[in-house]
């Protein structure tokens, strides 16, 4: 007579027999839980509350406008001023103009250049690739002079070229770095594909693996606006008179050394913002997805 032999193991045990909760593995406490949790919302307030004190200070009227209560006697008073007094529309269509423009040759040069970097071997890709890194090492403020004085022999200072110019020298060798990781994750077997059905080079980037990059196209898309959209050193430098400030220039102008009007400032910042998070929410769906491809391979 044979008796058949259980096992039970102890980590299986029915908790209602035994009375002892068995926490599984990485499942957190209901301590850690609740820490982790005030953590984020702290992170989200200090996140959050600059942009809502801009928001607050444009509708506050001048006298109130450096208080530190919240809203008292709110007023559209910033935004009117902002329209009718000052040139922000033109402020605003030069920003366009510059950060469009930056932005389309941005993607167009960052993207051809790390795809040339990444499918083909020529003289000089090594001292080009180094040169694109050692680029990111200088401030901005270093470079301030050199490029002032370069525009000025070109005869492109108060022009928006000149802007176009110098924002590309900062954005494309960071996309181009970026776009270079980027391609190197799609299959080498796709732009051979293209050449068997009669593609020359171009024809393959521009036809098979462009739409495949769509991430970081958008990434590289982002940076080059953002780079434009919201510069103020090199603006403030290379552009004088209302007719040519772009709109971190026309901020300025609102506080100087001997006036201050915070709320007009913050009424045009709030105005600012809006193209950029536009783009930004046309573009986020792809941010992540770039941004991790991009540094999967070096």
């Amino acid at each position: 007579m044979t008796t058949d032999t259980v096992t039970t193991n102890p980590a299986t045990t029915d908790t209602a027999t035994t009375g002892v909760s068995v926490r599984k593995r990485g499942e957190r406490s209901p301590l850690a839980s609740a820490g982790l949790h005030a953590t984020l919302i702290v992170a989200s307030v200090i996140a959050v509350f600059p942009v809502l004190w801009v928001l607050l200070t444009s509708i506050k009227p001048a006298k109130h406008a450096i208080s530190t209560d919240f809203v008292k006697e709110p007023t559209l008073d910033n935004y009117r001023y902002l329209v009718e007094s000052t040139s922000f529309f033109t402020w605003f269509g030069n920003s366009v103009l510059v950060a469009g423009i930056t932005t389309v040759l941005g993607v167009f040069i960052a993207a051809t250049t790390g795809y040339a970097v990444s499918r083909f071997k020529f003289p000089g890709m090594k001292p080009l690739m180094w040169t694109l890194l050692i680029t990111q090492m200088f401030p901005m403020a270093i470079l301030i002079v050199p490029l002032y004085n370069l525009m000025g022999e070109l005869g492109l200072l108060n022009q928006p070229l000149g802007l176009i110019i110098t924002y590309l020298t900062i954005a494309v060798p960071f996309c181009a770095w970026m776009m270079k990781g980027f391609f190197d994750t799609i299959p080498v077997e796709i732009d051979e594909s293209g050449r068997v059905d009669g593609l020359n080079p171009f024809g393959t980037f521009w036809r098979l693996i462009l739409p495949l990059a769509k991430p970081g196209l958008a990434v590289t898309g982002f940076y080059s606006f953002i780079t434009a959209w919201g510069e103020v050193a090199y603006a403030s430098a290379f552009m004088v008179g209302d007719e040519h400030l772009t709109l971190a220039g026309g901020l300025q102008t609102f506080v100087t050394q001997y006036t201050s009007n915070w709320g007009a400032m913050s009424a045009a910042s709030v105005l600012i913002a809006i193209p950029a998070a536009i783009f930004f929410l046309f573009a986020q769906r792809h941010l992540v997805a770039g941004m991790t491809a991009g540094a999967t391979k070096g």
